[in-house]
């Protein structure tokens, strides 16, 4: 009885160990940038819509205002353009600016040129140092703002007296108007400034913050009142909403293209990550020159290098590269017993005729055993093995 020597198998299949090695990196990056989104959806989460919008009846906008206003036979329209702002200026009509600081010089002076002698009411809130030099000429915003949101109204504008105290703390401004009613200060300088014009009629209301205006601020100390009486002075209010989109904020009115419409934050963003990207690349990329050869930590037996050598032939089923690799080797070994140089050992033309002279065979038996073809399975090699041993064997005892 005859039993067959197996071979433990050895496996070329990454262990857990060695998956989690090479995918640690990528599931932190994962985990980082997942993350991050979950904190700037957080960030996201408390922004506040429709501010100052007289449509929204979210906290910060100011949809009660509107409708007190409505109530008193005061219209509320609301603009986005540059154009429609500057058409609805007129006697009759107050024009409210949300954020004049969002407007560019361009539209700054353009708007200054229409409400200077319409005769209107304009109202700047929290005009900032941006806006209020070119919309409120002469009136300075002080760097500082107030340190209190709470204020008395100190002055003679009727509407502020009845008004009593409101949140008017924020910006603070000084101005070289000797004509202008100066309210609410905090610090001596403020927050409230009614400048009339010089012609047509009209004035100029500086606010240093739109708290009056919220919905969940008017019915705090005298906002209410100080609201209605700063808006509804003229029959029509126009509530202008300046928005990035407006064609004329570029100065051109024709149509842009998409890189026009990104903001451009993504644009900066968007060439970091290329450049961390390339700085991964390199980081992560092989050395560049020679290869430096290295001692092993320990030795290897040769034995054990040809027997993995052959399991990972085996696995891959390649006895056709397995079978040059026995070839090459038996000729290269043969070649200096026949006196063959070693440059000639894989040329049939030079080994073939020098092994035939010192064996009783002939070239052509020797011709498939050492330059044949492959084999086709795994007992023709073993066999192709053996022939080669034998061969070897042979030209050694001769």
């Amino acid at each position: 009885m005859t039993t067959e020597a197996t071979l433990p198998t050895t496996s070329t299949a990454p262990t857990a160990r060695q998956v989690w090695t090479r995918a640690r990196g990528i599931a932190l990056a994962a985990v980082l940038i997942l993350a991050a989104a979950v904190a700037m959806a957080a960030v996201r989460s408390t922004t506040r819509h429709g501010e100052l919008d007289p449509r929204s009846v979210d906290p910060y906008g100011s949809r009660a205002v509107a409708q007190l206003l409505a109530d008193r036979g005061v219209s509320t329209r609301v603009v986005t353009t540059l154009g429609a702002a500057r058409a609805a200026a007129g006697p009759d009509t107050t024009l409210l600016v949300a954020v004049p600081d969002l407007l560019t010089g361009s539209q700054q002076t353009r708007l200054r040129k229409a409400i200077a002698a319409s005769g209107g009411r304009t109202v700047l809130l929290a005009a900032g140092t941006p806006s209020v030099g070119r919309l409120a000429p002469g009136v300075t915003a002080d760097p500082a703002t107030s340190a209190d949101t709470t204020l008395a109204p100190h002055c003679a504008l009727p509407e502020a007296r009845r008004a009593g105290s409101a949140d008017t703390g924020g910006i603070r401004y000084t101005t070289t108007h000797l004509d202008a009613d100066s309210c609410y200060p905090s610090a001596r300088l403020a927050t409230l400034l009614r400048i009339p014009e010089a012609s047509g009629g009209g004035d100029t209301v500086v606010l240093g913050a739109p708290d009056i205006l919220y919905n969940n601020r008017l019915d705090k100390q005298g906002n209410a009142s100080l609201a209605l009486q700063l808006l509804g002075s003229r029959p029509h209010l126009v509530w202008y909403l300046p928005t990035l989109s407006d064609t004329s904020a570029t100065g051109t009115g024709g149509q842009k293209d998409f890189l026009d419409l990104l903001p451009s934050g993504w644009l900066w963003g968007t060439l970091q990550l290329f450049v961390a990207a390339v700085l991964a690349a390199f980081w992560r990329a092989r050395r560049f020159g020679p290869l430096v050869p290295e001692k092993l930590p320990v030795a290897i037996r040769a034995s054990e290098t040809a027997e993995g050598r052959a399991r990972l032939y085996r696995k891959a089923d390649a006895r056709d590269r397995a079978a040059d690799a026995l070839r090459s080797t038996t000729r290269t070994r043969l070649a200096p017993l026949v006196g063959i140089p070693a440059t000639q050992a894989h040329t049939p033309e030079a080994l073939l005729p020098a092994l035939s002279a010192h064996l009783t065979g002939g070239e052509r038996a020797l011709q498939p055993l050492l330059f044949g073809q492959p084999p086709g399975d795994d007992a023709a090699l073993i066999a192709l093995t053996d022939q080669l041993d034998a061969l070897e064997r042979e030209v050694r005892r001769s």
